[in-house]
């Protein structure tokens, strides 16, 4: 067989797939394809109760050698004095940093830092949290490590001088940045007179001792208090048994609460101006929103989607694609967990659109409650949603963490479990209902940070305009 011929051969050869994967192709017209429907059931943790009343979630993943845990523990920012404002997030950072009863802060970071081995803390708004990372051959004594920071923080003295100092200088620094100064007086403005709309100052930072982060600790981190969420490569038994072992000691306690007023549904509307010579103005408008018991929470999802929550978007393609006012703008329910939470409309424009940007969102919003949307965008929302809603789940730590707050926050029983059918039941009429029923286009409260001298239109256009004076923290308290 001469060479031209056996290379004719090997070519014939080569094509015969390719010829039968064309044949194949031709057959398969995407436009008659079918599928069988989508069956994901969402995962489920283990649920078990410890013998001193601590709550744990557990869902294995065998996949690497790792393991990580979550406490979330019931205390938070909405419970420090007010005169302590600050006292909150410096107790969950010093709780890590401050070394144990048994370690030095170096010590232990040395000894985590030779496991590979990580230990985090924090205390936000309305939670606190602690994390460990490790490889799960170093998870005794990571967990003990965990331990000792949740149950037996030194709260050593440098380290809280360390916080207090560094918290003052965030302070003095908190004015650097527009879209900051909006976000905080639009939270002043939403919450009045209540703890979700209270900032530390100078001035009460100064005023907290590493005694007030004894108390504090003492108060809330108590085993009853407590949700865990773990995931990773660890078995069952073994690992409830390690717990117990490792938690023994820590007893549960009555714990007194002190009461939070529910905020306030509705607040004046008003116009707020933070004067800052910038050439950006950062805008934020919005007013009280709903909590997670809802009803009409699904709605109002399908409803913020296309009002402002995704890149088709009513308000991303006027506002941006059409009239080029903004790269980025949004709008949403913030949905609260223990407390109503906030609607939102935010974006940043030039200074010299400042009024146009605004007058522009309030009309896109307004026309949310006037006529029900097409059927294309309902349609784009419900299923951007549902299909987007398996993505929480991609993986273990995350599904642990999830059912475990759920359950700390007192999520309704099936919140997972019926979202997507939620989602799949809303009509056009349902969108218009909450639109009309939740939307408050002519009683938002609006602030803006940036340089009127070179606004478009003055602020007054909008209303009466109250300016808010910006200093080094030193004496800006509650509203």
């Amino acid at each position: 067989m001469t060479i031209v011929k056996r290379l004719l051969l090997i070519l014939a050869v080569a094509l015969l797939p390719a010829v039968a994967l064309g044949a194949e192709a031709r057959k398969a017209d995407p436009r008659t394809m079918t599928f069988a429907p989508l069956d994901f059931q969402v995962p489920k943790t283990e649920r078990v109760v410890l013998k001193n009343g601590m709550v744990v979630h557990m869902l294995p993943d065998r996949e690497l050698p790792l393991v990580s845990l979550t406490a979330y523990v019931n205390v938070g920012s909405i419970y420090e004095p007010a005169h302590k404002a600050g006292l909150a997030g410096i107790t969950g950072a010093v709780m890590r940093s401050g070394g144990t009863k048994e370690l030095s802060p170096q010590a232990l970071d040395a000894e985590l830092e030779f496991m590979a081995s990580a230990v985090e803390s924090g205390i936000g708004a309305d939670a606190g949290s602690i994390s460990l990372t490790c490889l799960k051959r170093n998870l005794p004594r990571t967990l003990e490590l965990f331990a000792q920071v949740m149950t037996a923080p030194a709260f050593s003295e440098d380290r809280v001088t360390l916080a207090r100092n560094r918290a003052i200088e965030a302070l003095r620094r908190q004015n650097d940045d527009s879209k900051s100064i909006a976000d905080r007086e639009f939270q002043k403005a939403i919450y009045p007179n209540h703890p979700l709309g209270r900032f530390p100052t100078v001035e009460t930072v100064t005023a907290i001792t590493r005694d007030d982060l004894v108390a504090f600790h003492k108060q809330y981190f108590h085993p009853n208090n407590v949700i865990l969420a773990v995931s990773g490569d660890f078995d069952k038994k073994e690992l409830v048994a390690l717990l117990e072992k490792t938690f023994a000691g820590w007893k549960k306690e009555a714990i007194a609460f002190p009461a939070i007023p529910e905020p306030a549904r509705e607040v004046n509307p008003g116009v707020f101006l933070a004067r800052k010579e910038v050439p950006q103005s950062a805008i934020r408008m919005g007013h009280p929103g709903i909590d997670k018991n809802n009803p009409d929470l699904h709605a109002i999802r399908v409803m913020d989607y296309i009002l402002g929550g995704g890149f088709t978007s009513r308000l991303m393609t006027e506002v941006r694609s059409n009239q080029g006012l903004a790269y980025n703008v949004y709008a949403s329910f913030d949905i609260g967990r223990r407390f109503i939470g906030t609607f939102e409309a935010e974006t940043e424009t030039k200074s010299e659109s400042t009024a146009k940007a605004i007058a522009l969102m309030k009309d896109i919003i307004a026309g949310m409650t006037k006529e029900p949307v097409s059927d294309a965008e309902l349609a784009l929302a419900k299923d951007a949603i549902v299909n987007s809603f398996i993505f929480g789940f991609a993986r273990a730590d995350v599904v642990a963490a999830q059912r475990a707050r759920i359950e700390f926050f007192g999520y309704p029983d099936g919140y997972l479990e019926n979202y997507r059918a939620g989602i799949a039941r809303v009509t056009k009429e349902d969108v218009l209902r909450v639109a009309r029923k939740y939307l408050k286009p002519d009683k938002m409260v609006i602030v803006v940070a940036g340089d009127d001298k070179t606004f478009d239109k003055p602020l007054s256009t909008f209303g009466t305009v109250e300016e808010i004076e910006l200093d080094n923290g030193a004496t800006k308290g509650e509203k």
